[in-house]
């Protein structure tokens, strides 16, 4: 078992999403930094799906009530076991009645915890990850508790391994979306050779950019989005889709982002600069 004593800023448990339910409205959610919680559970030697906490600009304060290992991916938030240093990108040993505390995060936005085997919450349309009207709950509160299997045997892990992050890098990569060739040649030349700003209008559900692209697009009839369709509004704004997003929309789809270019904006903190690079 393990026990919340602090949730931090924004924290959830998440896998890797809901496939195959968008027909009915649901969102994919699951973790936005894919690339990272994948590594936590390599790490474990966890089944790729297993459930881990995703932490959001600084970190939870857990109790573990068992032994076992946990890995802790993706941004820097200086995690502590009982107050001492813990290495990031590596297994490590977690004994009964050890406090992890994560603090604010140094390079990147997310960060990851994995625990052996995964974290054993409420299985619901075939994930674990925690979205608003779905799961009991959207984020990890003060006193939550989760049930983990103990672990007590040497682990056969890999040792530390310094997984390479973009973090800094302002390149994203994208796709053209179907309604990019509706853009007017000044649209485009505006959009691929200027550098935007992340708002503070951006969480699971999307990140809005400050800078706006005057235009003359209309609406379009309501239609597939996906995690990564960038979407341009009548007024101008321009919109990321994140891992939480809607399934359909009306505004014109003029890029989709790589797939790992979704794991980079998704460690990108308000005013953080992009510039979009089409693949």
């Amino acid at each position: 078992m393990i026990k919340i004593l602090d949730p931090g800023l924004y924290s959830s448990i998440q896998d890797k999403g809901r496939e195959g339910y968008q027909k009915y409205g649901v969102p994919i959610s699951g973790s936005m930094d894919l690339k990272s919680s994948n590594f936590a559970n390599f790490l474990l030697n966890n089944p790729i799906n297993a459930a881990l906490i995703e932490a959001t600009q600084f970190g939870p304060k857990i109790l573990f009530d068992v032994s076992t290992y946990i890995s802790i991916t993706g941004g820097n938030m200086n995690p502590l076991i009982n107050n001492k240093k813990v290495s990031m990108n590596k297994a490590v040993n977690i004994n009964k009645g050890d406090i992890l505390k994560l603090g604010h995060s140094k390079n990147g936005l997310r960060s990851y915890i994995a625990i052996k085997d995964g974290i054993k919450s409420e299985l619901l349309l075939g994930s674990r990850s925690f979205y608003n009207g779905i799961s009991p709950k959207f984020k990890l509160e003060k006193g939550d508790k989760f049930k983990i299997v103990s672990f007590n045997e040497k682990l056969n892990s890999l040792s530390k391994i310094n997984m390479k992050n973009t973090y800094e890098s302002k390149y994203i990569l994208v796709f053209k979306g179907p309604e990019y060739n509706n853009l007017s040649l000044g649209e485009k030349n505006f959009l691929l050779n200027n550098s935007f700003t992340i708002s503070n209008e951006n969480n699971r559900m999307a990140y809005k950019l400050k800078e706006k692209l005057k235009n003359k697009l209309k609406s379009i009839i309501t239609s597939p989005v996906l995690p990564g369709t960038i979407q341009l509004t009548p007024g101008g704004e321009i919109i990321i889709l994140m891992k939480d997003c809607q399934v359909t929309g009306g505004y014109p789809r003029i890029f989709q982002l790589e797939e790992e270019s979704i794991n980079h904006i998704a460690q990108k903190k308000t005013n953080d600069i992009v510039n979009f690079k089409i693949v």
